[in-house]
């Protein structure tokens, strides 16, 4: 009797080199979750005046909607990207989608400023677990070449053109039915992807169960959480005020313990090796980089054109069209650019193709005629912008094994939000600094400019990182 040979347990499986049709489905849905995640960050921001007429909130406390969510976002983005490793990452993914909707449903229902501020801090803490948890499932749904690479391109592509997309959204909402939409608006996407997504896709944690490094945790979130508070206060109030001086000064001592923690954890949160990796160190720092300088740019081009041009709220979110249209094309090209040539030429391309359109804006003047140059320029830095962000995810999340695919998202999510928060505060102070706090459109415009310089330096600060410290290599699937 004759038997066959099976094949050894460990034999790995081809990697599909192809989308098939269960794979395309958990795309669609990772990304319309990333979508709808990068649409809320910035959904509220031209609907804050009306939210402060409806419920009565001081003028003083209304930037508290913002800011309360990007604490939470912000600060516990790595502490939940660990949890996911350690109770699976679909199921947090799916538990911080519900949140979301059930927070999205109250703040919409929110009677008193209090009640909103909760649910806003809801979906902040929402955010920061489901980002790295989504990002984790996409990087171990898809193996590493180019079909990763297109995952990442086209997730980083929405996920831009989500962000540009929310400060549209919320003008339009706002106007035609009533900012309590913009809150409503997540609830049918959650439960659409909770309906969907248990089915086709595949629970993901590491084979051996960490354990929690709890002191870590601790340490980093909250040295993240001062750091994310004192750059708020200094946007609002400059950088000498106490609240400012006291909250980074706090943050960065705490990330000194936590550095302190992690160098003798036996389990640590993040493995000092892992940072220690060329591609994950300088990798994240481009990538905090081009959150913080694209999405301030938002900010800055908004302050330009409502209070130099005389537009309205609606006006400018619209005139922001063309940058969503940029990064949605950039995140496009990026996968095949990077297949053609290598991840640094597309990083050092993009950011000097995002350096000239900024640096372009510093010829913006005082009358409309000045949108001729405005768009384009924007629609250009959009391409280079996403372009930088699709490097630095596919950098940061390349050359690791799946069993710390939860460390490696986790840690470029918290450079994405990070980012994202800290860009607008730092931007503003800048603007602050130089107009002294006047608001005419003269003073506007000239603090505008003067902080547009200083967004053009980051991101050529950005290029000569990743041309120096990141080595050039082909990232080309032979087969």
């Amino acid at each position: 009797m004759t038997t066959t040979k099976p094949l050894p347990a460990s034999a790995p499986e081809t990697p599909p080199r192809h989308l098939t049709g269960r794979l395309k489905i958990v795309l669609a849905v990772l990304l319309v979750a990333q979508f709808m995640l990068a649409v809320d960050f910035s959904i509220l921001n031209v609907t804050l005046p009306a939210i402060g007429d409806d419920l009565g909130f001081p003028l003083a406390n209304l930037q508290w909607i913002a800011t309360a969510f990007a604490l939470s976002a912000a600060g516990f983005t790595l502490f939940f990207g660990r949890i996911g490793d350690l109770i699976g990452r679909k199921r947090i993914f799916l538990g911080s989608l519900a949140l979301l909707g059930v927070a999205s449903l109250a703040g919409g229902l929110a009677p008193t400023p209090e009640i909103l501020i909760v649910a806003r801090v809801a979906q902040g803490l929402a955010t920061a677990a489901a980002t790295p948890a989504g990002l984790a499932l996409l990087t171990t749904s898809f193996p590493e070449g180019p079909l990763r690479q297109k995952a990442l391109g086209l997730n980083g592509a929405l996920m831009s053109a989500g962000f540009t997309t929310g400060a549209v959204l919320g003008g339009v909402l706002t106007d035609l039915l009533s900012w309590r939409w913009a809150f409503f608006i997540n609830v049918p996407v959650a439960l659409a992807v909770l309906l969907v997504a248990p089915a086709v896709i595949a629970e993901s944690r590491p084979a051996a169960r960490p354990r929690l490094d709890l002191p870590g945790a601790l340490s980093v979130t909250l040295g993240l959480l001062g750091i994310v508070y004192g750059l708020t206060q200094a946007g609002e109030h400059g950088w000498t005020h106490p609240l400012a001086l006291t909250g980074l000064l706090a943050g960065a001592a705490l990330l000194v313990v936590f550095h302190r923690v992690e160098r003798t954890a036996a389990q640590p949160l993040v493995p000092l090796h892992v940072l220690r990796k060329p591609t994950v160190a300088w990798g994240n720092l481009l990538g905090l980089l081009a959150f913080v300088t694209e999405t301030s740019l938002v900010y800055l081009l908004t302050l330009y054109l409502q209070k130099t041009l005389g537009f309205s709220a609606l006006a400018a979110g619209l005139s922001f069209g063309v940058l969503g249209l940029g990064t949605v094309i950039g995140g496009l090209l990026a996968p095949k650019a990077i297949a053609r040539t290598s991840i640094v030429t597309v990083l050092v391309g993009g950011g000097l193709l995002q350096t000239v359109s900024t640096a372009a804006l510093l010829l913006l003047g005082s009358s409309p005629a000045s949108m001729g140059l405005l768009l384009p320029a924007t629609f250009l830095g959009g391409v280079g912008n996403m372009l930088v962000i699709v490097g630095f995810m596919v950098t940061a999340t390349t050359g690791l094994p799946d069993h710390q695919q939860g460390l490696a998202t986790g840690l470029a999510s918290m450079s994405q939000q990070v980012g994202i928060t800290m860009g607008t505060p730092i931007m503003s102070a800048i603007v602050t600094a130089t107009t002294g706090g006047v608001v005419a459109a003269g003073a506007v415009l000239h603090g505008v400019t003067v902080a547009i310089a200083a967004n053009a330096a980051l991101v050529l600060l950005g290029v000569l990182i990743a041309a120096l410290f990141l080595r050039a290599r082909r990232d080309r699937t032979h087969t």
